[in-house]
């Protein structure tokens, strides 16, 4: 069995068991670290902390008496800790931590570390700096601020002195935005790793953020972790809870890490997404946990004004061993995708209670640089997903989302506003107990090009109550449906079963071509 290294730094390590489970590993796995008991693992993504710097190790994963793999692999070096109990932080949850927490922060030379030992640390947001490892250890709690008005704003647009060029700090659902700063912020950063098995709790359920949520108050909501054109950015382990919005949005970065992260809110808070990556490149995201109040995951990359101004796709993005729960979807493409959205693989994971699975949204209005293409979905179970396969390019979000423009079903002028769905690809997938097994809606002007199911299996649940599939104007509520394909120029299907529908596996109006 194959153990291999994900991420190594001074103090802490992550690895993939290869057993062939998903987010869960086989079996229970014993560790031992140069001989020592190190503990058990029962994920596939499995990560280690409490190491010393400048050391060489060997695990060893056993089953019982058996060792059933090993790996080897060195610490980095450490210059420095710094306790932020040495900068005055109390961490009793009622003394304001912020201005200690964040003096440790901007004080740490390269390569050093940010201590934050158990307690409970009330805090206003933080703001990141390079070269930095900030440790939220076990027992660890930061807790936001509830009041608003104590927050700093990040403008969404300042123009330059010669009026030649713009700032932009603050965005909120695809546009510029001015919002109010994230739990923890990174602006132009590199080379920093958060990581350690602490919590950043956002407080939503102990103010008012999700209360008249759709109303701007001074600016919008909040996010836990903002990373805006930050490179080589490591977060490891920490449990993210309670957010007033989004949790993680890395926006315009490259070159990141998301390891054993644990993301939770209530299901019915609202926009709580989990992760959010907005026009970024390279994204590795592995062994993470959602259960939520909206998407698990959302791939972004901004309304028309972001994807004309900056023609930045998300694009060549990795994701693995995830549980995804009690979302609205578990992973979504758009629909703010005006940059592009390409080169996704989402593979080894596994989808329970989301209204849908893989979910792909965009509309009219959105341009000709907004194209979602290479988006691969496999080896992944889902269980009571609502309907795990969803493109829908009629996505009736926005003022104008139930205009006419938007949602007729007549041709309308290929033109500058116009986006494109290339090929999505579902191949070795199960999905049982679902209600409608995929809706797949595309522009008559300009279809989806190609949906390939490969090795596909998908019962549907006896008991399901109707649901919309895709949310546009004229779906209608279904319930034990089949497969149903609109505007499609090809559509694949081998080896696909579906058991338990009404009526037929595949129904389609306006498709080119069906191979089997």
């Amino acid at each position: 069995m194959e153990i291999s290294k994900l991420f190594v730094q001074a103090r802490s390590a992550t690895v993939q068991i290869a057993d062939g489970g998903l987010y869960h590993t086989k079996a229970v796995y014993q560790l031992f670290l140069n001989g020592q008991a190190a503990g058990t693992a029962d994920t596939a993504v499995t990560s280690l902390y409490d190491l010393q710097p400048e050391t060489e190790y060997v695990l060893s994963v056993r089953l019982g008496a058996e060792e059933v793999g090993q790996c080897a692999f060195r610490t980095a070096r450490e210059s420095y800790t710094l306790n932020v109990r040495q900068f005055g932080a109390v961490g009793d949850g009622v003394h304001d931590d912020t201005a200690a927490i964040q003096a440790a922060i901007l004080h740490c030379p390269a390569d050093g570390r940010v201590l934050i030992p158990a307690g409970r640390y009330h805090v206003l947001p933080l703001m990141l700096k390079s070269h930095v490892r900030i440790e939220l250890r076990r027992g660890a709690t930061l807790l936001l601020e509830t009041d608003r008005s104590k927050f700093p704003i990040l403008p969404g647009m300042i123009l330059s002195t010669d009026e030649t060029d713009d700032l932009n700090l603050g965005s909120w659902e695809g546009n510029p935005l001015d919002m109010y700063a994230a739990f923890i912020s990174g602006m132009d950063v590199e080379d920093v790793v958060l990581y350690g098995e602490g919590v950043l709790d956002g407080q939503g359920d102990k103010s008012d953020w999700w209360q008249n949520c759709k109303v701007r108050r001074g600016a919008w909501r909040p996010r836990m972790l903002f990373l805006n054109h930050c490179k080589n950015v490591t977060v490891q382990g920490v449990t993210f809870q309670n957010s007033p919005s989004w949790n993680l949005q890395p926006y315009f970065s490259k070159d990141l890490r998301f390891l054993n992260i644990r993301v939770n809110a209530p299901a019915n808070s609202p926009n709580t997404d989990g992760f959010d990556p907005e026009s970024c490149d390279g994204i590795l995201l592995a062994g993470a946990h959602f259960s939520l109040g909206d998407d698990c995951i959302a791939l972004k990359s901004g309304k028309l004004y972001m994807g004309q101004r900056y023609k930045t796709p998300c694009q060549h993005i990795e994701i693995s061993h995830c549980l995804m729960e009690n979302g609205h979807g578990g992973m979504t493409c758009g629909s703010e995708m005006a940059g592009g959205i390409a080169h996704v693989r989402l593979h080894d994971c596994l989808m329970r209670n989301t209204d849908r699975g893989l979910r792909v949204k965009t509309r009219r209005g959105r341009g000709q640089q907004g194209v979602i293409d290479d988006i691969v979905f496999e080896n992944v179970r889902m269980e009571h997903v609502g309907t795990p396969y969803v493109v829908n390019c009629m996505y009736f979000c926005d003022p104008d989302g139930k205009s006419e423009y938007v949602q007729s079903r007549e041709k309308q002028p290929v033109d500058e506003r116009t986006p494109r769905i290339g090929t999505v690809a579902f191949r070795h997938v199960t999905a049982t107990d679902v209600t409608c097994a995929g809706y797949f809606l595309g522009l008559p002007e300009r279809p989806i090009e190609a949906v390939v199911m490969e090795n596909v299996h998908i019962s549907c649940d006896k008991n399901a109550k109707p649901m919309q599939p895709a949310m546009a104007q004229g779906v209608p509520y279904l319930a034990r449906k089949g497969l149903t394909a609109i505007n499609v120029a090809k559509i694949v299907l081998k080896d696909v079963t579906i058991t338990g529908q009404d009526g037929a596996k595949l129904e389609c109006d306006g498709v080119g071509e069906v191979e089997e």
